[in-house]
Protein backbone atom coordinates (compact mmCIF):
# COMPACT_ATOMS: atom_id res chain seq x y z
CA UNK A 1 0.00 0.00 0.00
CA UNK A 2 2.22 2.38 0.86
CA UNK A 3 4.04 1.60 -2.61
CA UNK A 4 1.64 3.16 -4.44
CA UNK A 5 1.27 6.22 -2.81
CA UNK A 6 4.72 7.09 -3.12
CA UNK A 7 5.22 6.52 -6.66
CA UNK A 8 1.69 7.53 -7.58
CA UNK A 9 2.25 11.84 -7.99
CA UNK A 10 -0.71 13.81 -6.66
CA UNK A 11 -0.92 16.64 -9.32
CA UNK A 12 -3.21 19.92 -9.66
CA UNK A 13 -5.09 21.11 -12.38
CA UNK A 14 -6.74 24.69 -12.83
CA UNK A 15 -10.27 25.34 -13.75
CA UNK A 16 -9.00 26.44 -16.95
CA UNK A 17 -7.01 24.10 -18.08
CA UNK A 18 -7.78 21.78 -21.22
CA UNK A 19 -7.64 18.94 -19.45
CA UNK A 20 -10.38 19.69 -16.49
CA UNK A 21 -13.48 17.78 -16.59
CA UNK A 22 -15.67 19.81 -19.06
CA UNK A 23 -19.03 17.96 -17.38
CA UNK A 24 -17.92 19.80 -14.13
CA UNK A 25 -17.09 23.20 -15.49
CA UNK A 26 -20.04 24.03 -15.96
CA UNK A 27 -21.53 23.53 -12.58
CA UNK A 28 -22.49 26.27 -9.91
CA UNK A 29 -19.88 26.20 -7.83
CA UNK A 30 -17.09 24.59 -9.89
CA UNK A 31 -13.97 23.91 -8.23
CA UNK A 32 -11.35 26.72 -9.46
CA UNK A 33 -8.63 23.63 -8.57
CA UNK A 34 -8.44 19.91 -8.45
CA UNK A 35 -6.02 17.41 -7.19
CA UNK A 36 -5.94 14.05 -8.47
CA UNK A 37 -3.84 11.07 -8.47
CA UNK A 38 -4.53 9.27 -11.52
CA UNK A 39 -6.04 9.81 -15.10
CA UNK A 40 -8.45 12.58 -15.90
CA UNK A 41 -10.27 12.28 -19.26
CA UNK A 42 -11.86 15.87 -19.83
CA UNK A 43 -14.52 14.23 -21.98
CA UNK A 44 -15.68 10.35 -20.73
CA UNK A 45 -19.10 9.47 -19.80
CA UNK A 46 -19.62 8.80 -15.77
CA UNK A 47 -22.62 7.78 -13.71
CA UNK A 48 -22.76 8.44 -9.86
CA UNK A 49 -23.91 5.61 -8.12
CA UNK A 50 -24.00 6.39 -3.93
CA UNK A 51 -26.09 5.12 -0.86
CA UNK A 52 -26.14 4.28 2.56
CA UNK A 53 -23.05 3.30 4.77
CA UNK A 54 -25.51 1.15 6.80
CA UNK A 55 -26.24 -1.69 3.92
CA UNK A 56 -28.36 -4.23 3.77
CA UNK A 57 -27.54 -7.76 1.38
CA UNK A 58 -29.99 -6.49 -1.15
CA UNK A 59 -28.55 -3.19 -1.32
CA UNK A 60 -24.72 -4.67 -1.32
CA UNK A 61 -26.00 -7.42 -4.42
CA UNK A 62 -27.56 -4.56 -6.26
CA UNK A 63 -24.70 -1.88 -6.05
CA UNK A 64 -22.17 -4.66 -7.25
CA UNK A 65 -24.23 -5.87 -10.27
CA UNK A 66 -25.89 -2.93 -11.59
CA UNK A 67 -22.41 -0.66 -11.20
CA UNK A 68 -20.52 -3.80 -12.68
CA UNK A 69 -23.04 -3.78 -15.39
CA UNK A 70 -22.61 -0.25 -16.40
CA UNK A 71 -19.46 -0.20 -16.03
CA UNK A 72 -19.12 -3.11 -18.41
CA UNK A 73 -21.05 -0.86 -20.78
CA UNK A 74 -18.71 1.51 -20.99
CA UNK A 75 -19.80 4.62 -18.33
CA UNK A 76 -16.93 5.10 -15.75
CA UNK A 77 -18.73 5.11 -12.17
CA UNK A 78 -18.29 7.78 -9.60
CA UNK A 79 -18.24 7.82 -6.00
CA UNK A 80 -17.48 8.90 -2.63
CA UNK A 81 -14.86 6.16 -1.12
CA UNK A 82 -17.35 5.76 1.54
CA UNK A 83 -18.13 2.87 3.66
CA UNK A 84 -21.32 0.73 2.05
CA UNK A 85 -22.75 1.23 -0.95
CA UNK A 86 -19.87 3.39 -2.49
CA UNK A 87 -17.19 1.14 -1.43
CA UNK A 88 -18.97 -1.74 -3.47
CA UNK A 89 -19.86 0.91 -6.71
CA UNK A 90 -16.23 1.24 -6.74
CA UNK A 91 -15.36 -2.34 -6.37
CA UNK A 92 -17.79 -3.93 -9.00
CA UNK A 93 -15.78 -1.44 -11.35
CA UNK A 94 -12.28 -2.23 -10.37
CA UNK A 95 -13.22 -6.21 -10.24
CA UNK A 96 -14.02 -5.94 -13.71
CA UNK A 97 -11.11 -4.27 -14.97
CA UNK A 98 -12.94 -0.87 -15.14
CA UNK A 99 -11.78 2.85 -14.75
CA UNK A 100 -13.78 4.29 -11.92
CA UNK A 101 -13.23 7.36 -10.08
CA UNK A 102 -13.30 8.31 -6.73
CA UNK A 103 -13.84 12.07 -5.06
CA UNK A 104 -13.00 12.42 -1.06
CA UNK A 105 -13.73 14.75 0.96
CA UNK A 106 -9.78 14.96 2.41
CA UNK A 107 -6.31 15.26 0.95
CA UNK A 108 -5.11 12.31 -1.25
CA UNK A 109 -1.94 12.16 0.47
CA UNK A 110 -1.86 8.66 2.43
CA UNK A 111 -2.63 9.52 6.15
CA UNK A 112 -5.51 12.03 5.13
CA UNK A 113 -7.28 9.35 3.05
CA UNK A 114 -10.82 8.53 4.77
CA UNK A 115 -11.66 5.98 5.26
CA UNK A 116 -8.17 4.09 5.93
CA UNK A 117 -9.91 1.32 5.58
CA UNK A 118 -10.24 1.79 1.98
CA UNK A 119 -6.58 2.28 1.05
CA UNK A 120 -6.32 -0.84 -1.03
CA UNK A 121 -9.22 0.08 -2.67
CA UNK A 122 -8.06 2.95 -3.64
CA UNK A 123 -4.71 1.48 -4.62
CA UNK A 124 -6.80 -0.36 -6.77
CA UNK A 125 -8.68 2.22 -8.34
CA UNK A 126 -5.31 3.07 -9.75
CA UNK A 127 -4.10 -0.12 -10.86
CA UNK A 128 -7.57 -0.09 -12.29
CA UNK A 129 -6.47 2.87 -14.83
CA UNK A 130 -8.74 5.01 -12.40
CA UNK A 131 -8.76 8.26 -10.83
CA UNK A 132 -8.97 9.70 -6.87
CA UNK A 133 -9.86 13.51 -7.29
CA UNK A 134 -10.38 15.86 -3.74
CA UNK A 135 -10.41 20.29 -4.40
CA UNK A 136 -8.41 19.85 -0.99
CA UNK A 137 -4.27 19.77 -0.53
CA UNK A 138 -2.60 17.36 0.39
CA UNK A 139 -2.88 17.09 4.50
CA UNK A 140 -6.87 17.83 4.31
CA UNK A 141 -8.39 15.81 7.01
CA UNK A 142 -12.21 15.64 6.66
CA UNK A 143 -14.70 17.33 8.19
CA UNK A 144 -18.67 17.76 8.50
CA UNK A 145 -18.31 20.14 5.80
CA UNK A 146 -16.18 18.65 3.46
CA UNK A 147 -17.87 15.57 2.75
CA UNK A 148 -21.18 16.75 1.95
CA UNK A 149 -19.27 19.56 -0.07
CA UNK A 150 -17.52 16.79 -2.23
CA UNK A 151 -20.82 15.60 -2.73
CA UNK A 152 -21.31 18.45 -5.61
CA UNK A 153 -18.62 17.34 -7.53
CA UNK A 154 -19.85 13.51 -7.16
CA UNK A 155 -22.72 14.40 -9.34
CA UNK A 156 -21.24 17.50 -11.46
CA UNK A 157 -18.81 14.51 -13.18
CA UNK A 158 -21.81 12.47 -13.33
CA UNK A 159 -24.62 12.49 -16.20
CA UNK A 160 -27.20 10.98 -13.55
CA UNK A 161 -26.63 9.84 -9.94
CA UNK A 162 -27.85 5.99 -9.12
CA UNK A 163 -29.21 5.94 -5.34
CA UNK A 164 -29.14 2.43 -3.78
CA UNK A 165 -30.04 2.01 -0.45
CA UNK A 166 -30.72 5.58 1.46
CA UNK A 167 -32.65 6.88 4.84
CA UNK A 168 -34.44 9.66 5.11
CA UNK A 169 -31.88 12.29 6.00
CA UNK A 170 -28.88 10.10 3.99
CA UNK A 171 -25.94 12.20 2.64
CA UNK A 172 -26.90 10.47 -0.77
CA UNK A 173 -30.30 12.35 -0.58
CA UNK A 174 -27.90 15.49 -0.77
CA UNK A 175 -26.08 14.33 -4.15
CA UNK A 176 -29.29 13.74 -5.49
CA UNK A 177 -30.26 16.91 -4.60
CA UNK A 178 -27.40 18.37 -5.71
CA UNK A 179 -27.76 16.38 -8.86
CA UNK A 180 -30.95 17.38 -9.65
CA UNK A 181 -30.38 21.55 -9.38
CA UNK A 182 -27.25 20.15 -12.18
CA UNK A 183 -29.86 18.87 -14.23
CA UNK A 184 -28.00 15.31 -14.03
CA UNK A 185 -31.03 12.75 -14.65
CA UNK A 186 -31.93 10.85 -10.65
CA UNK A 187 -32.35 7.10 -10.06
CA UNK A 188 -33.41 5.68 -7.91
CA UNK A 189 -33.26 1.48 -6.80
CA UNK A 190 -36.94 0.79 -4.71
CA UNK A 191 -36.21 -1.59 -1.60
CA UNK A 192 -38.71 -3.49 0.71
CA UNK A 193 -41.12 -0.80 1.80
CA UNK A 194 -40.80 -1.64 5.52
CA UNK A 195 -37.06 -0.83 5.54
CA UNK A 196 -35.43 2.42 6.79
CA UNK A 197 -33.08 1.91 4.33
CA UNK A 198 -35.53 2.68 1.26
CA UNK A 199 -37.32 5.50 2.86
CA UNK A 200 -34.84 7.68 1.29
CA UNK A 201 -34.64 6.14 -2.27
CA UNK A 202 -38.62 5.84 -2.63
CA UNK A 203 -38.75 9.36 -1.28
CA UNK A 204 -36.94 10.34 -4.69
CA UNK A 205 -39.27 7.90 -6.39
CA UNK A 206 -42.32 10.22 -5.26
CA UNK A 207 -40.36 13.48 -6.17
CA UNK A 208 -39.74 12.31 -9.41
CA UNK A 209 -36.85 9.86 -9.43
CA UNK A 210 -36.69 7.11 -11.97
CA UNK A 211 -37.34 3.99 -10.65
CA UNK A 212 -34.82 1.35 -11.94
CA UNK A 213 -34.02 -2.61 -11.67
CA UNK A 214 -31.36 -2.90 -13.31
CA UNK A 215 -28.32 -1.01 -15.54
CA UNK A 216 -30.79 -1.19 -18.75
CA UNK A 217 -32.89 0.99 -17.50
CA UNK A 218 -30.42 3.31 -16.66
CA UNK A 219 -28.83 2.58 -20.15
CA UNK A 220 -31.71 3.33 -22.01
CA UNK A 221 -32.55 6.65 -20.30
CA UNK A 222 -29.20 7.84 -21.20
CA UNK A 223 -28.89 6.74 -24.65
CA UNK A 224 -25.85 4.24 -24.44
CA UNK A 225 -25.83 0.68 -26.39
CA UNK A 226 -26.30 -2.08 -24.30
CA UNK A 227 -24.91 -4.33 -26.75
CA UNK A 228 -21.71 -4.93 -24.33
CA UNK A 229 -24.23 -6.00 -21.46
CA UNK A 230 -24.60 -9.67 -20.40
CA UNK A 231 -27.46 -10.77 -20.93
CA UNK A 232 -28.73 -12.34 -17.79
CA UNK A 233 -31.62 -10.63 -16.74
CA UNK A 234 -33.71 -10.49 -20.65
CA UNK A 235 -36.81 -7.84 -20.42
CA UNK A 236 -40.19 -9.14 -19.61
CA UNK A 237 -40.76 -7.57 -15.93
CA UNK A 238 -44.40 -8.61 -16.64
CA UNK A 239 -43.87 -12.51 -16.96
CA UNK A 240 -41.36 -12.21 -14.21
CA UNK A 241 -43.87 -10.71 -11.69
CA UNK A 242 -46.44 -12.90 -12.75
CA UNK A 243 -44.25 -15.87 -12.52
CA UNK A 244 -43.75 -14.67 -8.37
CA UNK A 245 -47.61 -13.97 -8.15
CA UNK A 246 -47.93 -17.41 -9.54
CA UNK A 247 -46.11 -18.63 -6.50
CA UNK A 248 -47.52 -16.99 -4.02
CA UNK A 249 -51.35 -18.08 -5.02
CA UNK A 250 -50.88 -21.18 -2.74
CA UNK A 251 -49.58 -19.15 0.56
CA UNK A 252 -47.19 -17.17 1.94
CA UNK A 253 -43.11 -17.93 0.78
CA UNK A 254 -40.30 -17.24 2.37
CA UNK A 255 -37.89 -15.30 -0.14
CA UNK A 256 -35.49 -18.20 -1.11
CA UNK A 257 -38.59 -20.36 -1.43
CA UNK A 258 -39.94 -17.97 -4.03
CA UNK A 259 -36.02 -18.20 -5.99
CA UNK A 260 -36.40 -21.78 -6.04
CA UNK A 261 -40.55 -21.52 -7.47
CA UNK A 262 -39.51 -19.04 -9.73
CA UNK A 263 -36.03 -19.64 -10.65
CA UNK A 264 -34.88 -16.64 -11.11
CA UNK A 265 -31.68 -14.83 -9.86
CA UNK A 266 -32.24 -13.48 -6.69
CA UNK A 267 -31.25 -9.80 -7.22
CA UNK A 268 -34.05 -10.02 -9.40
CA UNK A 269 -36.61 -11.22 -7.06
CA UNK A 270 -35.24 -8.84 -4.66
CA UNK A 271 -36.30 -6.23 -7.01
CA UNK A 272 -39.29 -7.60 -8.33
CA UNK A 273 -40.51 -7.66 -4.63
CA UNK A 274 -40.00 -4.33 -4.31
CA UNK A 275 -42.05 -3.00 -7.01
CA UNK A 276 -44.94 -5.26 -6.47
CA UNK A 277 -45.16 -4.09 -3.07
CA UNK A 278 -44.85 -0.19 -4.19
CA UNK A 279 -47.84 -1.71 -6.25
CA UNK A 280 -49.88 -2.88 -3.39
CA UNK A 281 -49.79 -6.48 -4.91
CA UNK A 282 -47.66 -8.32 -2.39
CA UNK A 283 -47.53 -7.45 1.42
CA UNK A 284 -44.17 -8.18 3.49
CA UNK A 285 -45.16 -10.17 6.63
CA UNK A 286 -41.25 -9.93 7.93
CA UNK A 287 -38.65 -11.59 8.00
CA UNK A 288 -38.62 -12.18 4.24
CA UNK A 289 -41.63 -13.72 4.22
CA UNK A 290 -44.13 -12.64 1.22
CA UNK A 291 -47.70 -12.91 0.89
CA UNK A 292 -50.29 -11.90 -1.80
CA UNK A 293 -52.24 -8.80 -1.30
CA UNK A 294 -55.79 -9.21 0.10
Amino acid sequence: MVYIFRTVEIKKISINSKHYPAILRKIKEAPRVLYYKGKIKPEEKCLAVVGTRRYSPYGKQAALEIAGDLAEAGLTIVSGLAPGIDTFAHTASVERGKRTIAVLGTGLDKESIYPQSNLRLAQRILEAGGCLISEYPPGTRGTRFTFPRRNRIVSGLSLGVLVIEAKERSGSLITARLGREQKRKIFALPGPVYSPNSRGTHKLIKEGAMLIENAEDILKEINIPRSTLPSKHPRGGDREESLILESLKEGPLYVDDIIRKTKLATSRVASLLSVLEIRNKIRNLGENVYALKG
